[in-house]
This record gives structure tokens, sequence and C-alpha cells, in this order.
């Protein structure tokens, strides 16, 4: 049997994927910059996305490639590690895979490139391209640039997951936010609201996207939009941690930040919300899933377990 190619297999949503990879019998490669404990049957590639000769060894002889591989950040200065990760490595992975003749690639884009907008409203994959919004936020803009890159090519298939939730987040860079509010970082609740999913149900709907999903097309992947109001009240029901009801617009919540940075310290309360997190929790990220539901059968489970196992994931005492 060919192996399939992961990359970035050893991020939240990646280990997830090699798991169940495995469970489902396929033959494993992996392509990462440093050391992993992958169990023995994962062929390990070192190498980095955005060097081409380390992506032309990871290709070569597999039958079909998950590009999972990227970068995380909300800081500005990121921008060009951003694009160089984003749409260099995109561009490199599906390259190689066209050389090598690889016949399915399942790019992971996100649900931001284009369900986003300032006021509630459900998000299908008609929706365009958000770049008025994602201008002053590079993770979003070159995720937009890599997904538009990734579906130039007729053999890929892309998959838009909301944010990430459930176990397994070693980095915190999906779960940052619910361990803000049971941190008791957050003093006030934005005026937006969110979409999450289960990096677990993730995983299952990008092995479907594989063997049904239709190259050329993208699939938006959430469970669950709620506004942070509702978000905050399921945190204190299932971690029994008080959350703020008092809801602050965007502009008040950026006029007040740089305050709060300096004086929570003082109160041995953390404050390390950047004004970019502020600006996006002003937005809406809702998303419509039912086509994912039609053609991958995609059936997330109940949001609160989602958010349940999170929270055990984040706090293993409570």
């Amino acid at each position: 049997m060919k192996p399939v190619l992961v990359t970035g297999a050893t991020g939240f949503l990646g280990r997830h994927l090699v798991a169940q990879l495995l469970d489902a019998g396929f033959a494993v490669r992996v392509l990462c910059r440093g050391q992993a404990d992958f169990p023995a049957p994962v062929e390990v590639v070192r190498g980095d996305v955005t060097v081409p000769a380390d992506v032309d060894r990871a290709v070569q002889g597999v039958d079909a490639v998950f590009h999972l591989a990227g970068m995380v950040s909300r800081n500005p200065a990121d921008a060009p590690l951003l694009a160089q990760v984003h749409v260099d490595g995109t561009r490199h992975v599906c390259d190689a895979a066209a050389r090598s003749g690889v016949a399915r690639l399942v790019h992971a884009s996100s649900s931001g490139t284009i369900a986003i907008s300032r006021r509630p409203v459900l998000h299908t994959e008609d929706a365009p391209y958000k770049d008025d919004l994602a201008v002053h936020w590079p993770y979003y803009r070159t995720k937009i640039a890599a997904e538009k890159l990734a579906l130039s090519y007729p053999f890929v298939t892309v998959i838009n997951p909301a944010l990430l939730l459930g176990p397994g987040d070693t980095r915190r860079s999906s779960t940052g936010d619910i361990a803000a509010l049971l941190n008791r970082e957050i003093l006030s609740l934005p005026t937006g609201g969110l979409c999450f999913v289960d990096a677990r149900d993730t995983a299952t709907a990008a092995i479907a996207a594989l063997r049904q999903g239709r190259p050329g097309e993208r699939y938006l992947l959430g469970a669950a939009n709620w506004d942070f109001a509702q978000l905050a009240q399921a945190v204190t029901e299932l971690s029994g941690v008080p959350t703020p009801r008092m809801k602050s617009p965007t502009w008040l919540s950026l006029l007040a930040a740089p305050v709060l940075r300096k004086v929570m310290p003082l109160l041995g309360r953390r404050f390390d919300i950047d004004d970019a997190t502020i600006e996006m929790a002003g937005c809406f990220w809702y998303c419509d899933s039912s086509k994912a539901r039609r053609e991958l059968d995609f059936s997330p489970r109940d949001p609160k377990e989602t958010l349940r196992d999170t929270i055990r994931d984040l706090r293993p005492s409570a």
C-alpha cells in the first residue's frame, strides 16, 4: 500500500488525523521539522514545507497528501513568516504533488477565509473571501492566499474548519481563548460570536474529504455558532469558573486594553489579550456546515462534549 503524507502532523489537528488514519488502516508518512513521538508504523521524513527539496522527498511515492502545516500567530510582525509557511509552503506541496502524479490532496484552510462578518450572518461556501476584514490580520490574509492557490490545482479539495477545540492542543494555539476564560483574564464579553468544532471530528471529515470530497470544492466544518455570552455561560456550567456577563463594544475594549495590561499584573492577574484578538472577537464567525453533512457525512458531536473535554484538558484537576 502506498502511504499518505501528512504535513503539520505534530499540530493539534495533525495528531488526531494521524491516529485516525492508522486506525483506518492507512500507511502514514509525515513531514516534520523536529523530533516527533509517532508510533512505529509512521514513517517520519525530516524537513520543512518551506524547503522545496524537503517536500519533494516527502511526496515521492505517496498516494495522497493531507496538507495541514501552518503557523498560528496574531502578531503583525510575523506576517513574512506566515506568508512563507502558508503561501510558499502550500505552493511547494502542491507543486511536488503535481510532479509526482499524486491523485488527491486535502488542504486544511480555515473557516475564517470566508465565514466572518461584522453582523451575525450564517456563511456558506458561496461566501466571498473576506479580504477587506483580513487586511490587518496576517494569519487570515495568508490563509486566504494559500486557499486560493491550493484551489488552482485540479486535484485539491479544501476543508475549512472553524475554531478547533477538544483535547490534545499541547501548544494552546487553538484553545487559548477558552484558557483565558478559565483563568479569568477576560473581564467583559466581546459583542461578536464564534463557531467551533471538535478537532477529532475535523480529522474524521478530512479523511472523508479524501475519500468522497470533490476536487475544486471547499467544505465548512463547524458544530456550534454561539455568541460569547453563550460560550461563557457554557464554560461556567462545565467548569464552575465564574465568567463575565457584561459586554463591551470593541472600541471600548481596545481603549481599555493598554491600561489593563499594566494594571492587572499589579493585582496578581494576567491580561495577555492582544488588540488583534479584541478586534476579531467583535466579529461573527458563523458558518453553515450543511454541504459537509451532505457530501462528507459530517456529523459533529455535541458541542458541550467538546467544550467539556477541552476544559478537562486545560485543567486536569477540574
